[in-house]
C-alpha cells in the first residue's frame, strides 16, 4: 500500500474511533457508499455490518485496491481526505 494511501487511512479511521457512538451511526451511509465504491462488482456481495466493523471493510477495501492497481488507486489519497471531511 503506497505510504500516502496508508497515512490518509489511518487518519480516517483514528477519526472514526473518537466519533460518538450517535454521529458514527448517522455516518455509516457516507463510508458505506465509499466501500460500495471500492468493491465495485461485488458491491451486491458486500454486508452491512454496522459502525462497529464499517472501519474494517474500509482497510479491506483499500488494500484490496492497492493490490489490484488501476487508475483508481491514485485517487485514494484524496477519497479517503474527503471521507475525513465528511466525518467530521
Amino acid at each position: 500500500m503506497p505510504q500516502e494511501v496508508s497515512t490518509e487511512l489511518q487518519r480516517v479511521v483514528r477519526r472514526w474511533q473518537q466519533l460518538p457512538l450517535d454521529h458514527a451511526l448517522s455516518r455509516v451511509p457516507t463510508v458505506r457508499a465509499v466501500l460500495v465504491d471500492l468493491a465495485g462488482a461485488d458491491a451486491a456481495r458486500l454486508p452491512d455490518l454496522g459502525p462497529a466493523v464499517v472501519m474494517d471493510q474500509l482497510t479491506v477495501l483499500v488494500h484490496d485496491a492497492c493490490t489490484a492497481g488501476g487508475p483508481g488507486v491514485d485517487a485514494l489519497p484524496r477519497r479517503l481526505r474527503g471521507l475525513l471531511a465528511e466525518l467530521g
